[in-house]
């Protein structure tokens, strides 16, 4: 399904020109291009496009602030984030975002165009690099910490936000010992090397999906 109207946002002038062009190339009726995330969503409540290619780290507003503005206004256009960010905490804003399609720029325009028709038939496109992303890193570390109790949730965010084990046992009422319990507890149901920082490390790393259950 070719959808009847595209916007491509993206401050990159040259990467804007070229994907526009390409697009208009294969007959797709591409009716705005952005430079920034303002004009971006200027674009979008006006004229409410099937479908927005945009870039995810904009001036003015950044690629998910663009996404965020036009649910409230409650648009329907379909979002395809077009970035070269591949880290997990990306990814998760993305399908936490219910965005139907995630591209990397360097991505040949042969994928670019299968997410295309993919969204605009209803269904999600995520590109083989964030399949694996999902497949190996995201949904193991989450089957893990759904593993883990509340309290130990409970910890494992405030270790994340920097606390210490003293602060930990002063917020939550409880004794240095409890916390240092809790702690080896985390330690082996995450199945982390026993070393003292080894949780502090991986708390830092998996804070977006700590806070998403």
């Amino acid at each position: 399904m070719i959808p009847d109207s595209i916007l491509v946002a993206d401050d990159h002038p040259m990467l804007l020109k070229g994907l526009c062009d390409e697009l208009k190339g294969k007959n797709y009726n591409v009716i705005g291009a952005a430079i920034d995330g303002g004009q971006a969503i200027e674009f979008i409540i006006k004229d409410e496009p099937n479908i927005a290619i945009i870039d995810i780290e904009m001036p003015v507003l950044s690629g998910f602030e663009v996404i965020s503005e036009s649910v409230a206004h409650g648009v329907c256009t379909k979002f395809i984030i077009l970035t070269s960010h591949k880290e997990k905490a990306f990814v998760l804003k993305a399908k936490k975002f219910n965005i139907q399609g995630y591209l990397l720029k360097d991505e040949p325009f042969t994928e670019i165009e299968k997410c295309i028709k993919r969204v605009a038939s209803g269904a999600s496109y995520f590109s083989n690099s964030f399949d694996h992303i999902l497949k190996t890193q995201i949904h193991p570390e989450m089957e893990r910490i759904r593993n883990l109790s509340p309290s130990e949730r409970t910890i494992t965010k405030l270790i994340a936000n920097g606390k210490t084990s003293k602060e930990i046992s002063e917020e939550l009422s409880i004794s240095i010992r409890t916390v240092q319990k809790h702690r080896a507890n985390i330690i082996k149901k995450l199945e982390l090397p026993p070393s003292s920082d080894s949780l502090h490390q991986w708390a830092k790393e998996n804070i977006e999906l700590l806070f998403s259950i």
